[in-house]
């Protein structure tokens, strides 16, 4: 599935006039840089998938082993597109960094069916379920038991397997506790929006709309839904990573900030973007949904880019940062679901306004 997606996203790149120019408004850098992501990067996500899959295999409850399928099947591509800040580390690094980001970006997928698709997941397992973020994210953490709430059924340690192998991976990197502070609020975040998010229609808009009341007053200028897709995406962690990564430990800070909430507010909205008929058919809470008309959220998406973009000239590596940019928007925008929905003109337009 990774393979079909990715292919189909760079046919529709090399072959579409309009994407391919996007491309190379980055220069001849980014489309170097994206062979890097191809031919070095995605075959390392995907053997990771493929050993995640073989872990999946083994859980004895059939709901729970056919939602964490599901996650890896259907969500295959969150995981490449996570990694893409790999594309400018040395090769071991690289190893190292894709061995944290692709069992941690499972557990967000996994949370994520089992909140938002599992027939026995109660409103109240859902932030419980969610401390299997902290706890990965935090190797000093003590483990907790996350299906203490539900959803009922043995998944034979799959989740806390995950999560281990995050926690080990991350231990191996030097001076990670840098990283916690950051980490500890975007996983938190996380866990709120996946709470309120996930409630029954008529109680999930107003408990987003308190919440942001609360949470929402460092960030002025954002509307409700855009603080919350902001809080729902995974770049403000794998920025510092990668900021990590590369030793500047002096600008972690900096990444979280110049990633959170404009650049993740972008991810999860153009996410959404994609996922309309999808939200729709199950009843699901979407963010486009939210704007008044396309016009307004065009818009509202080319300011949260160049609000990305100035947050980027504070960090070490620019250039890497305006390739994730540029390239997550063009393989969201060049998604089969793109044309599944016939979507490909608002596509184009959304390209053309993040220029």
């Amino acid at each position: 599935m990774l393979s079909q997606e990715i292919d189909w996203a760079v046919k529709r790149v090399l072959f579409g006039p309009r994407r391919l120019a996007f491309l190379l408004r980055g220069g001849l850098d980014d489309a170097f840089d994206l062979r890097t992501f191809l031919v070095h990067v995605v075959p390392l996500a995907r053997k990771a998938l493929a050993r995640l899959e073989r872990l999946a295999e083994r859980i004895p409850d059939a709901e729970l082993r056919a939602q964490a399928q599901s996650s890896l099947r259907d969500k295959a591509y969150h995981v490449a597109g996570a990694c893409i800040l790999a594309t400018f580390l040395p090769s071991a690094a690289r190893e190292h960094y894709v061995d944290i980001v692709a069992p941690l970006e499972t557990i967000y997928d996994f949370l994520d069916c089992l909140c938002d698709r599992h027939p026995e997941t109660p409103p109240e397992a859902f932030r419980h379920l969610h401390l299997a973020l902290a706890d990965a994210l935090d190797p000093a953490r003590p483990l907790h038991e996350y299906y203490l709430h539900g959803p009922p059924g043995d998944d034979g340690d799959y989740l806390r397997t995950l999560v281990k192998r995050v926690r080990t991976a991350l231990g191996r990197l030097g001076d990670h506790e840098l990283l916690v502070p950051y980490f500890s609020e975007a996983a938190r975040l996380y866990a709120d929006v996946q709470t309120y998010a996930h409630l029954p229609d008529g109680d999930r808009a107003r408990a987003c709309i308190e919440w942001h009341a609360k949470e929402g007053a460092r960030y002025p200028g954002l509307a409700w839904w855009e603080f919350a897709a902001a809080a729902g995406s995974q770049f403000q962690v794998y920025a510092p990573l990668y900021a990590a990564f590369c030793s500047d430990f002096d600008r972690i800070g900096r990444s979280y900030d110049a990633y959170f909430p404009a650049f993740s507010a972008l991810h999860v909205l153009l996410d959404s973007f994609i996922d309309q008929r999808e939200d729709r058919e199950h009843g699901d809470l979407n963010w486009i949904a939210c704007y008044d008309g396309f016009l307004t959220f065009k818009t509202r998406a080319a300011a949260l880019a160049g609000q990305a973009q100035a947050g980027f000239a504070t960090l070490g590596m620019p250039r890497a940062h305006r390739f994730a940019l540029r390239i997550m928007a063009l393989f969201y925008l060049s998604h089969p679901k793109i044309a599944q929905q016939n979507l490909n003109q608002e596509a184009v337009a959304l390209l053309d306004a993040l220029v």
